[in-house]
């Protein structure tokens, strides 16, 4: 398997880290994932990707697509690993040709766009990010991780009230245990609190209609599975603080990550957000630490944990 190279330090590797720890927590990283894979069994053409398990590595996702080229779960499936290896780039192009293949499906189209933002280096919203999301919303308006998104954009671009009222339509149409449901209030929370917005009333009644369509036994607190993570307009800030405060917001937040993992050692996808994390910001050390910490806590995923390690190049001492 080929593995991540390690680079030279910068400080737009930062971003990348706040950006993934900001997707992850609210509607990005780690959003529609079974959704995904969902979709992806339900296409026609799978004949290469049917049979590999869901722990297959890169090289045999690879190996996938150079079998059956035109298997958009193939694509698919391999997008979704370099996504999750922090591979972006590699992503948005498995992606691409996933749509290509299969133009008609809407969480391809939205995966594209997400892996192009976090691919870019300086823009928080690529225009060829935009236009995926905006391919996603032609196809299916619903698209929890494109309605989010393009609310950032108009947050971004200075339209706050906007970005607020698309997020609290999203909210009121998310089911009671969407797992991003707690950090999409959080960002409405504090998006509103910035620039004055008052969301309480409508958080309420959000939150009321959730209640009202839950079923009997949603007795999960989905406020458990949030992540702390600043809003869409911290992430526009951060590029424009100074290298060492990006590095102190980057700090915060795994620090932050760690604090949850330790009231909420179960949480498996966030041990695999702070070891991608700790190999961003070039601590290897820390990464293999939190290898063994996620392993330690979780033995009967072991196997899943350190193949997602290995994506990242994280092998235990």
């Amino acid at each position: 398997m080929t593995q991540p190279t390690t680079t030279i330090f910068r400080p737009q590797r930062i971003a990348l880290v706040i950006a993934g720890l900001v997707a992850a927590g609210a509607v990005g990283t780690a959003i529609l994932r079974d959704d995904e894979v969902n979709t992806a069994s339900g296409n026609a053409a799978m004949a290469a990707s049917a049979s590999l398990p869901a722990s297959a590595s890169i090289d045999d996702l690879e190996q996938a697509t150079r079998d059956s080229p035109k298997d958009s779960a193939a694509w698919q499936r391999l997008g979704l690993a370099y996504f999750e290896a922090a591979r972006f780039a590699e992503a948005a192009n498995a992606y691409g040709k996933a749509t290509e293949l299969a133009p008609g499906i809407a969480v391809l189209w939205s995966a594209l766009g997400e892996a192009r933002v976090m691919a870019s280096d300086r823009d928080p919203m690529p225009p060829q990010a935009v236009s995926a999301f905006e391919k996603a919303i032609a196809i299916d308006p619903k698209d929890p991780r494109s309605r989010y998104f393009m609310a950032v954009k108009r947050d971004l671009s200075g339209d706050h009230q906007g970005a607020v009222n698309d997020w609290l339509a999203l909210l009121e149409d998310s089911p009671a245990d969407a797992p991003w449901r707690s950090d999409l209030i959080r960002t409405i929370e504090q998006v509103g609190k910035i620039h004055k917005i008052d969301v309480a009333d409508k958080l309420a009644a959000a939150d009321r209609k959730a209640a009202s369509s839950a079923p009997m036994d949603a007795s999960l607190p989905v406020a458990a599975r949030g992540i702390p993570g600043p809003t869409a307009q911290d992430l526009a800030n951060a590029s424009r603080l100074a290298p060492s405060e990006q590095r102190n917001m980057a700090d915060g937040m795994v620090a932050s990550l760690e604090q949850r993992l330790a009231n909420d050692p179960s949480y498996i996808d966030g041990w695999v957000m702070l070891m991608r994390s700790r190999r961003m910001l070039e601590q290897p050390e820390k990464a293999q630490k939190a290898l063994a910490d996620a392993i330690a806590a979780n033995p009967g995923k072991a196997d899943y944990l350190r193949q997602q390690a290995g994506m990242l190049g994280i092998r235990e001492k």
